[in-house]
C-alpha cells in the first residue's frame, strides 16, 4: 500500500483542516496531516472504478442543456411559489427505467437531477435499474421518463462508456 494513494486529495484535507480552524501552528499542520492521510487511505480502501471520460464535446453539450434546464426550472418553480397561474399542482413520483449501469454517469445524473429546482431524485432500484424521481408538478409522466433519458441518460451513457 502506498503512504500517499490520492496526494491531492490528502493535501486538499489538509489545506480544507487549516482553513477551517483558521491557523498555521504546528499542531494543527500535524492534525490536519493525519486527517489527510488517513482520507487518502479511505479513498484507496473504496477501490474506486477507473474514470474513462469520452467525447468532450459531448460534456459541453450537456452541460450547456444541464445550464439551461437549470434556469427554466427555477424560473418554473419561482412561478409556482408566486402563485402565478390558477391551475392545481399536483406533485408525484415517477419511475423511470434506465440503461446507464455506470456508478459515476449515475452520480452525475444524480447531481443534475437534485440540481434542477422541481426535481429529487428520490431511489435507484439496481437490480431493475429503475430511477424513482419526485417532480414538484409532474403533469405528463411519459414526457418526464423521456427528457430524462434522452436529454441526460442518453448523453452520459456516451461520455462514461
Amino acid at each position: 500500500m502506498k503512504v500517499l494513494p490520492y496526494p491531492i486529495a490528502s493535501a486538499s484535507l489538509l489545506g480544507f483542516w487549516l482553513l477551517i480552524n483558521q491557523s498555521l501552528s504546528l499542531g494543527q499542520f500535524l492534525l490536519g496531516a493525519g486527517v489527510g492521510l488517513v482520507g487518502g487511505w479511505a479513498f484507496a480502501a473504496l477501490e474506486l472504478p477507473k474514470l474513462r471520460l469520452r467525447r468532450p464535446f459531448t460534456i459541453l453539450r450537456l452541460a450547456t442543456m444541464v445550464f439551461t434546464d437549470i434556469v427554466k426550472s427555477n424560473i418554473a418553480v419561482a412561478k409556482i411559489i408566486l402563485g402565478f397561474g390558477s391551475r392545481e399542482r399536483s406533485p408525484g413520483f415517477v419511475e423511470i427505467p434506465l440503461e446507464l449501469r455506470d456508478p459515476y454517469g449515475l452520480a452525475a445524473l444524480a447531481c443534475i437531477i437534485t440540481s434542477t429546482p422541481g426535481t429529487l431524485w428520490v431511489k435507484f432500484d439496481e437490480p431493475t435499474g429503475t430511477l424513482t424521481i419526485h417532480v414538484l408538478d409532474l403533469i405528463d409522466r411519459t414526457e418526464w421518463i423521456r427528457t430524462i433519458k434522452s436529454r441526460y441518460e442518453r448523453p452520459l451513457m456516451e461520455i462514461f462508456a
